[in-house]
């Protein structure tokens, strides 16, 4: 049997599409009550063209059968309380918590949708957050150095010469230097390699802002390691204020944005929960879309997903 025809019998005839009860809203929304338990995530995942749906998981799923309790289409906050209201009011009292990531529209819809939960948010988000501003230094100081080697490149033409680059000890060029020291500033120095090792000595030289920027982003990430709520309180306070007075605008944007989320953020020394079960969950729903060569039929799709996973 030609394999076009096997999918066409297996959609129209075994699989039960055509008499699914959810099919004339699938693709707008799915709400699966039976799946709903005190430990949820919610995040959003594209499933094709950039087209975002949220979904609603039940970590006590574990990525298998029960796991998901509602997908939407967008991330509208009001779509999200539209169907999430759906569910009886006593089922939605049951959730206790819900980890999520910084996005606001995903916080005001979970308050609206379980009055009683603890929101936590995730802390790998929020260290992310942290990187990608140390990040966009070492990117700043690169610009200018890519900026300069133009220059010279330039001057030593209309001086009709060969122009040589600069290279320090380890034979980085400077722009080498910074495109080269992405990875070893997003870990620990007691992780860095022989030639990481070096790499960071000439870097942290070369451009101190970089290194003051490295430790405060380490201090930020030790601060995760400390079990009391209050003592990680204390912590976060102190790195603020510690960041107003580096007075690195790449910092002070990323402090900002943590001092809106305080209260979340310190929920997860509660429990310390994640969201890593979303993002497996996430991880799951794209490598499913791989396998299918991308998502053609969006309905069908939907409905293969709560085969799997409700």
């Amino acid at each position: 049997m030609k394999a076009d025809k096997l999918r066409r019998h297996y959609k129209t005839d075994i699989s039960g599409f055509t008499d699914w009860i959810q099919k004339k809203h699938a693709e707008d929304y799915l709400i699966f009550p039976q799946n709903i338990g005190p430990y949820l995530s919610i995040d959003e995942v594209a499933l094709s063209q950039g087209e975002l749906y949220t979904f609603v998981t039940n970590k006590n799923g574990r990525g298998k059968s029960g796991t998901l309790v509602a997908s939407i289409k967008g991330t509208r906050s009001e779509d999200i309380i539209e169907v999430l209201q759906r569910l009886d009011l006593p089922s939605r009292k049951t959730v206790k918590e819900v980890t999520l990531d910084m996005a606001k529209n995903m916080e005001s819809a979970i308050k609206m949708s379980f009055p009683d939960t603890c929101v936590v948010t995730d802390r790998f988000h929020v260290v992310k957050l942290v990187i990608e501003a140390l990040q966009h230094i070492r990117i700043k100081y690169r610009w200018i150095a890519i900026d300069q080697e133009n220059e010279l490149i330039k001057q030593a033409n209309e001086q009709g010469v060969k122009y040589k680059s600069k290279l320090f000890e380890n034979n980085d060029s400077p722009k080498q230097l910074l495109a080269r020291s992405r990875h070893l500033l997003s870990k620990s120095s007691d992780k860095w390699t022989v030639d990481q090792q070096q790499r960071a000595a000439i870097l942290f030289r070369e451009y101190p802002e970089i290194e003051m920027a490295y430790q405060h982003t380490i201090r930020f990430r030790n601060i995760y390691e400390t079990k009391s709520r209050q003592k990680a309180q204390t912590q976060l306070k102190d790195w603020i204020s510690q960041t107003a007075d580096l007075n690195i605008k790449e910092f002070n944007s990323t402090a900002r944005s943590i001092t809106y989320h305080l209260e979340n953020i310190l929920n997860f020394f509660e429990n310390r929960s994640t969201n890593a079960n979303a993002e497996s969950f996430n991880s799951k729903i794209k490598l499913f879309r791989a396998n299918l060569r991308g998502v053609t039929d969006t309905c069908f799709f939907l409905f293969r997903l709560q085969k799997l996973f409700a």
